[in-house]
C-alpha cells in the first residue's frame, strides 16, 4: 500500500525537489557568463557579494551567482565542474537540510557551494568530518578553490596547538572533526580569560557523513575529564578475583528462573551486554574480600569494581571492542572499525579492561565538563549534512535536530547488481563459500572488497587467504594510517581487500586504481621531504624552482598512471566491476547500505552480496530460533545456502529491533541531558558575561544583600517577635567577614521595634560600607578584577561538583520507576532543586571570599584556573585530548571540619583561616 501511495502522490523528496529545480536552472544559466570572466574578475566576485550582503541582499538573492562563481572556480582550480545534481545538493544544504547522495556522487565538492555562499556573511562556516584524515584532505583539496576566491581556510585536528586554534576558527571556513569542535566548545567554557577562548560562535555547519556523526556517535556524550583520586590497586584485585570465576553466556535470562541452581559465578547476557553475579559468585566475593554482605552500602565501591571486572572479562572482547597497542587499551568504534584514540570507557570500565590486559591502570577520571553531540550541534543557527544513507533514520533527524532528509537523484543510473543474501547453517559453511567467491573473482580479474564486522574476523579471513596463496590486503583499525591509500587502490584488476566497516568512507574506490595516489606514492618514495611535497601540492603561486620541478614531475607521473588506470578500468568493467561481499549483516541497515554503496559509483558496473550464517551475532541474538530448528528438520548441509526469502523478514526485523533500541537509547540520553543543558546554558552565558569584562559590581552587591536576607530569614523563621539570640544567629556567619563582634547588636528593648527588613537593612548598610572601604584601598580596577576572579572560581568549582552530583542522581533515579514515578520527571524536579542549591552556594561563597580575599601587591591579580590541564580527556566512552584536572581535593563548606570538632567546615576552621 505504501509503495502504491508513493507512486500515486510522490515522496517528500520529489515534492521538495520540484521547488529546487528552478533555482538550479538559474545557476546553470549563468555558466557561459561566468566562464567568460578572467581569473581576477572571478576573484573579485567575493568582495562584490560581501558588499551586496552588507547592503541588504539575502544569501538566497546571492545564491545563483555565488554558486556559479564557485562552479567556475572549481573547474579552473581542480578541473571539477559541479554536475546539476551537485548544484541541487548544494541548495538543499544551504536550506539547512540533509542531502542524501549515493557514494561516488562527489559530496565533498557539493559542500563547497553552500560553504562559499554562507562564508560571505563573515560569521564563519564549520565543515565537520568523521576523522582527522578527511578534515585535512578536504581542507587542502577544496581549500585551493576557497583561497583562489580570496577566502581563508582553517583546520582543527587533534594535534593543532591551542595557540593556533583561535586563528583557525577565525578563518572564513574551518574544517575539523566533531570531537574537536565539541571539546573546544567545552574548553572555551572553562577558560579563565576571554582571549583563551577559540571559537567565535556557531552560525552554520555542514556535517559530512551526517548519519555517522549525529546518529551513531550520539549515544556517547563528550566528557572532559580530569584525574580523579581513586587508587588503581582495587581494579587489579577485582580482576584477579574475576579471572577465577566461572561464567555462563546466554541470550536472555528469565527473570523468574531460580539463579541459585545455575552452575556459574556470573551470567553474561550477550544481548543486553551485561554481566551479573549469581548468588554463588556473590558468596565467593564475600569470602575473597572478607565482607559480610557485598550488597551493604559500605561495600558499594567494592561491588562496583567487581561488576566492572566481570563485564571486562565477560562482555568486552579484545580485537572486537578494543585493541591493545603500545601498552594502551584503545577503543574500536563499533560502527566504523576505526581506533578511537583518546577515548576511554567511563565508570571505571576502561580501568577494568586495563587490569584484565595487564597494562598500566590509569587513574579514574572526574568529569569537568560534558555535553551530548545532540545538544552541541543544536547550538548552530543553521545545520545541514550529507550522507549516502539517511532515509532509514529520517524520524530521528526530524525528532532530534528538526532536519528533513531530501534524496538527491544520482548523476548516472546505478548499474550495481544487489544479490539476495546467501544464508548458511553455520560459520564454517559460510567461510568456505566466502573463500570460494574470493577465489572466483580473483581468478577472473574482478576486484573484490570483503567487509567484516570486526578486526578479529578480518584477520581470520586474511590468514585463510594467505594459506591459499591469494595476494590480498587487510584494512582494519590496526593499519588505519594507510587506510586511504589502500582503499584508493581497491579497484585494481584482481585486487582482494578485506576491510572492517571503516571501508574508507570518504575515499572513492576507482575502477582500475587511483592515478593521483599512485603518482604521489612514487614521489614519496623519492628524495623529497613531506614538507616540500605538501607545499607542491598546494595551489599557491611560487617561483621556487624545486617546487615547480616537483609539480612538473607529478603531472608527468599522473599522465603515465592515468593511462594505465584507464586501461585497467576497462578490464575491471569487463569483469563485472567491483564486487562487494559482506560477511555479516550489521545491526544497522545503514551500515550495510554504506558497504554496498562502495560499488557502482557514477554509472560503473558492480555487484554486492551478503553471506550470513545462523551463528552470526545478529542472527544468534536477535534472529528466530524457529529457522534453526527448521534447517535441522530439513537436514540442510553446512555448505548449502538457504533460500533467502525464508529469512529476509527475520533479518530485517532483527535490524529494525536494534535500530529502534538504539534510537531509544539516544532519546533517553538526550532527555536527561536536556535537563543539564538548560542549566549549562545558564552557567555558560553568565560566565561569558564575566569573561567579556562586564562590570559585575551590581551583581555582587545583590549577592551580598541576598545572602544577608537568607541568613536573617533562616534565623528568625516565622516568628514575629525577634530576640537578641535570633539576631546573633543571623549575624554569626558574617562575624570576621564584614561584621565585628560588636556590629549590628541589639538589646532586648531595641528588638521590640525590630523587623526582619530593618535587620537586613542594618546589616546590608554595614556590608556596603566595608565593601566601599575595601574598594578604596585596592582601587576600582583591582576590585573589579577581584570580583571576576572570585566569581569564576566559585562558579567553576561548584559547577564541576554539580555535574558529579547530577551523574549520581541519574545513576540511581531509575529505581523511582518501581514507585510508579517517571524517572525523567523526578530527575528534572530534583535536578532543578540541586541547581538552585548550587546557585545559593555560589552566592554565599563568593560573598565570603571577596570580603576576606587579600591582594598582596598592587599588581593585577591573576585568575587561577580551577581545572588544570592533564594528559587526557574523555568522552563517556569518552575521547581523550589534553584535559583539565582539579587541583587537589577541596573541602566543601558543608563538609565536616577536618579538625574533628564535629562542626561544618564553614562554621569552624574556615572562619579561623579563610584564605585556606
Amino acid at each position: 500500500m505504501a509503495n502504491f501511495l508513493t507512486k500515486l502522490f510522490g515522496t517528500h523528496s520529489s515534492h521538495e525537489l520540484k521547488k529546487i529545480y528552478p533555482i538550479a536552472d538559474k545557476v546553470e544559466a549563468l555558466e557561459d557568463k561566468f566562464r567568460a570572466l578572467s581569473d581576477d574578475e572571478l576573484r573579485g566576485k567575493t568582495a562584490e557579494f560581501k558588499e551586496r550582503y552588507q547592503n541588504g541582499e539575502t544569501l538566497d538573492d546571492l545564491l545563483p551567482e555565488a554558486f556559479a562563481t564557485m562552479r567556475e572556480a572549481a573547474d579552473r582550480v581542480l578541473g571539477m565542474r559541479h554536475y546539476r545534481v551537485q548544484i541541487i545538493g548544494g541548495i538543499v544544504l544551504h536550506q539547512g537540510r540533509i542531502a542524501e547522495m549515493k557514494t561516488g556522487e562527489g559530496k565533498t565538492l557539493v559542500a563547497t557551494l553552500p560553504t562559499y555562499l554562507n562564508a560571505l556573511t563573515g560569521k564563519g562556516v564549520h565543515i565537520v568530518t568523521v576523522n582527522d584524515y578527511l578534515a585535512k584532505r578536504d581542507s587542502e583539496w577544496m581549500g585551493k578553490v576557497y583561497r583562489f576566491l580570496g577566502l581563508t581556510v582553517g583546520l582543527i585536528v587533534h594535534d593543532v596547538q591551542p595557540q593556533l586554534r583561535k586563528a583557525m576558527y577565525d578563518a572564513d571556513i574551518t574544517y575539523g572533526t566533531n570531537n574537536e569542535f565539541g571539546f573546544d566548545y567545552l574548553r572555551d567554557n572553562m577558560a579563565i580569560y576571554k582571549q583563551a577562548m577559540v571559537q567565535r560562535g556557531h552560525a552554520f555547519a555542514v556535517v559530512d557523513e551526517v548519519d555517522s556523526i549525529l546518529i551513531d556517535e550520539a549515544r556517547t556524550p563528550l566528557i572532559i575529564s580530569g584525574q580523579g583520586e581513586q587508587s588503581s590497586a582495587l581494579y587489579q584485585l577485582a580482576d584477579r578475583f574475576a579471572s577465577g570465576l566461572k561464567q555462563l553466556r546466554v541470550k536472555e535470562i528469565d527473570a523468574k528462573e531460580e539463579q541459585d541452581d545455575i552452575d556459574a559465578d556470573y551470567i553474561v547476557d550477550e544481548k543486553a551486554r551485561t554481566a551479573t553475579l549469581t548468588p554463588h559468585g556473590q558468596a565467593k566475593a564475600e569470602a575473597a574480600f572478607k565482607v559480610e554482605n557485598l550488597s551493604d552500602p559500605e561495600n558499594t565501591t567494592l561491588q562496583h569494581h567487581i561488576n566492572q571486572a566481570i563485564k571486562a572479562r565477560g562482555v568486552m572482547q579484545r580485537d572486537v571492542d578494543y585493541v591493545v597497542r603500545d601498552g594502551q587499551v584503545i577503543i574500536v568504534d563499533e560502527f566504523t572499525g576505526r581506533l578511537m584514540f583518546g577515548r576511554r570507557y567511563n565508570e571505571g570500565l576502561h580501568q577494568a579492561i586495563e587490569a584484565k590486559e595487564g597494562v598500566k591502570v590509569e587513574h579514574e577520571s572526574k568529569t569537568l565538563a560534558t555535553i551530548t553531540f545532540q545538544n552541541y550541534f543544536r547550538l548552530y543557527g543553521k545545520l545541514s549534512g550529507m550522507t549516502g544513507t539517511a532515509l532509514t533514520e529520517e524520524e530521528e533527524f526530524r525528532h532530534t535536530y528538526k532536519l528533513d532528509v531530501i534524496e538527491i537523484p544520482t548523476n548516472k543510473p546505478i548499474l550495481r547488481q544487489d544479490n539476495p543474501d546467501a544464508v548458511y547453517k553455520n560459520e564454517s559453511g559460510k567461510v568456505k563459500a566466502i573463500i570460494a567467491r574470493v577465489e572466483e573473482c580473483h581468478a577472473k580479474g574482478q576486484p573484490i572488497l570483503v567487509g567484516t564486522v570486526s578486526i578479529e574476523k578480518s584477520e581470520e579471513l586474511g590468514a585463510i587467504l594467505k594459506k591459499k596463496g591469494i595476494k590480498h590486503t587487510v584494512l582494519n583499525a590496526k593499519y588505519h594510517e594507510r587506510e586511504a591509500d589502500i582503499v584508493a587502490q581497491a579497484g585494481k584488476p584482481g585486487a582482494v581487500t578485506i576491510a572492517t566497516n571503516m571501508a574508507g568512507r570518504g575515499t572513492d574506490i576507482m575502477l582500475g586504481g587511483n592515478a593521483e595516489t599512485m603518482a604521489l606514492d612514487e614521489l614519496r618514495r623519492g628524495e623529497y621531504t613531506p614538507e616540500l611535497l605538501a607545499e607542491a601540492n598546494g595551489h599557491a603561486e611560487t617561483e621556487n624552482l624545486e617546487i615547480l620541478a616537483i609539480r612538473e614531475k607529478f603531472e608527468e607521473l599522473y599522465r603515465k598512471y592515468k593511462k594505465q588506470t584507464d586501461e585497467a578500468a576497462e578490464q575491471v568493467r569487463a569483469a563485472g566491476g567491483l564486487y562487494i561481499l559482506g560477511t555479516e549483516r550489521h545491526e544497522s541497515r545503514r551500515i550495510d547500505n554504506q558497504l554496498r554503496g562502495r560499488a557502482g559509483r557514477q554509472g560503473d558496473p558492480g555487484e554486492s552480496s551478503f553471506y550470513i550464517s545462523l551463528e552470526d551475532d545478529l542472527m544468534r541474538l536477535f534472529g528466530s530460533e524457529r529457522i534453526q530448528n527448521m534447517m535441522d528438520t530439513l537436514g540442510i548441509e553446512e555448505d548449502e545456502p538457504i533460500d533467502q526469502k525464508i529469512l529476509s523478514g527475520a533479518i530485517e526485523n532483527a535490524q529494525k529491533k536494534i535500530e529502534s533500541r538504539n534510537f531509544a537509547t539516544r532519546k533517553h540520553v538526550l532527555e536527561y541531558d536536556d535537563v543539564l543543558n538548560t542549566q549549562r546554558q545558564t552557567i555558560y552565558s553568565q560566565r561569558l558575561q564575566v569573561l567579556e569584562g562586564k562590570d559585575i559590581k551590581d551583581n555582587i552587591v545583590s549577592m551580598i544583600d541576598a545572602t544577608i536576607a537568607a541568613s536573617v530569614h533562616a534565623a528568625i523563621g516565622e516568628n514575629h517577635l525577634i530576640t537578641p539570640e535570633m539576631v546573633d544567629a543571623a549575624r554569626r556567619p558574617f562575624i570576621g567577614v564584614f561584621l565585628r563582634p560588636e556590629d549590628c547588636t541589639f538589646t532586648p528593648e531595641e528588638c521590640d521595634d525590630l523587623t526582619a527588613d530593618k535587620l537586613i537593612n542594618v546589616m546590608a548598610d554595614q556590608a556596603h560600607k566595608v565593601y566601599d572601604i575595601k574598594e578604596q584601598l585596592l582601587t576600582a580596577p583591582i576590585m573589579r578584577e577581584l570580583e571576576r576572579v572570585v566569581l569564576l572560581k566559585n562558579v567553576d568549582t561548584k559547577w564541576m561538583d554539580h555535574i558529579d552530583a547530577m551523574t549520581e542522581l541519574r545513576n540511581g533515579i531509575g529505581l523511582r520507576a518501581y514507585g510508579q514515578h517517571d524517572p525523567v520527571v523526578e530527575y528534572k524536579r530534583e535536578g532543578f532543586d540541586m541547581f538552585d542549591a548550587m546557585i545559593d552556594s555560589i552566592r554565599e561563597d563568593t560573598v565570603r571570599m571577596i570580603f576576606l580575599a587579600q591582594v598582596r601587591t598592587r599588581e593585577e591579580p591573576k585568575r587561577e584556573q580551577v581545572a588544570k590541564e592533564t594528559a587526557t580527556a574523555s568522552a563517556s566512552d569518552g575521547t581523550t585530548v589534553k584535559e583539565p584536572v582539579r587541583a587537589g581535593k577541596k573541602i566543601g563548606m558543608n563538609d565536616p571540619c577536618p579538625c574533628g570538632s564535629g562542626k561544618k567546615y564553614k562554621k569552624c576552621c574556615y572562619l579561623k583561616n579563610p584564605q585556606q
